[in-house]
């Protein structure tokens, strides 16, 4: 993978690639925003990159931080204003994310809600009918993902081994399990969840489209066209369906590896109906209840009257 200072360039790679050159409309280094032809149309681009100066040290390697958060929430949900006019521009997010920024700093000045911000604002955004599409170029791991990506209305990923996505790093996840990363590694063969490789990814049926074939650190010309016209077919298929994310649940391949997972979202949804036609059955008998006291308490009222007129 190309290095600057030890750090992924992936994610300002095919901003610059996709772009062409367009004028930022970011004034923060570390993310990267242009609007720029994509097809018939102009799409708004949107990467987080690693800036080695950035003010919040833990976030100088391409991490999601305070700044990042704010700044993603605050361009996708300026897309969303520019739309009155009833013009939907797609969003493209370049993934290329290592992680949250974590640190004291961080916790104390709220990163989670800097990280919720730009999820609800991405959320928002494919709910009003914006296409989103997320590009994963390189890492897309554990919150950072959840903030930048993971709500588009389709995933493409270009088929490379430095494209990984995760909860947590190797490292951290053999820490929290008491296992080495060998062992890890080994799991994740046998199981598709805990696996880090983008076509174990795949297997779950969370992606629209795997790219294979693709120069992913130093594209070509043909590179990009490929990933262009992936884009463009991607946008079309999100305008064609719903604007939730339940085509993650009901592709081929999520009913093999998620069956599980399917069912029991079933149960936990045929559950709370039956909660929801319980409640439903019990404001219907206090309501009856309660006119039926109201009906006793008019009788009432009403023989009371016509006592006081035989005695008068």
């Amino acid at each position: 993978m190309s290095v600057e200072l030890g750090l992924s360039r992936r994610g300002r790679i095919w901003f610059d690639a996709l772009t062409g050159g367009a004028a930022p409309l970011s004034g923060l280094r570390s993310v990267c925003v242009a609007d720029a032809a994509l097809g018939s149309e102009t799409a708004r681009f949107i990467a987080v990159v690693p800036d080695a100066q950035n003010r919040f040290p833990r976030a100088r390697a391409g991490e999601v931080g305070l700044d990042e958060g704010w700044a993603l929430a605050h361009h996708v949900r300026a897309t969303i204003a520019e739309g009155v006019d009833g013009t939907l521009r797609p969003i493209i997010a370049i993934v290329d994310v290592s992680s949250q920024a974590y640190g004291r700093r961080e916790e104390l000045l709220g990163i989670h809600l800097a990280c919720a911000a730009a999820a609800d604002a991405y959320a928002s955004a494919r709910l009003a009918g914006h296409p989103v599409i997320a590009l994963l170029v390189g890492k897309a791991m554990s919150g950072a993902f959840l903030a930048h990506g993971y709500q588009a209305n389709r995933i493409i990923a270009l088929d490379s081994p430095e494209v990984m996505v995760h909860a947590m790093g190797k490292q951290a996840a053999a820490r929290i399990t008491r296992s080495s990363v060998e062992e890890m590694e080994k799991l994740g063969e046998r199981i598709a969840p805990v696996a880090y490789d983008i076509r174990s990814y795949a297997s779950l049926g969370l992606l629209h489209k795997l790219v294979e074939g693709i120069n992913a650190d130093d594209p070509a010309r043909i590179d990009v066209d490929r990933v262009r016209a992936e884009l463009v077919a991607a946008i079309a298929d999100a305008r064609a369906g719903a604007y939730d994310l339940a085509c993650r649940l009901t592709s081929p391949a999520a009913r093999k590896t998620r069956a599980a997972s399917i069912e029991v979202r079933r149960r936990l949804a045929e559950q709370w109906r039956s909660a929801e036609q319980g409640r439903s059955a019990e404001q219907g008998r206090s309501a009856e209840q309660g006119r039926s006291a109201e009906q006793g308490r008019s009788a009432e009222q009403g023989r009371s009257a016509e006592q006081g007129d035989v005695r008068s």
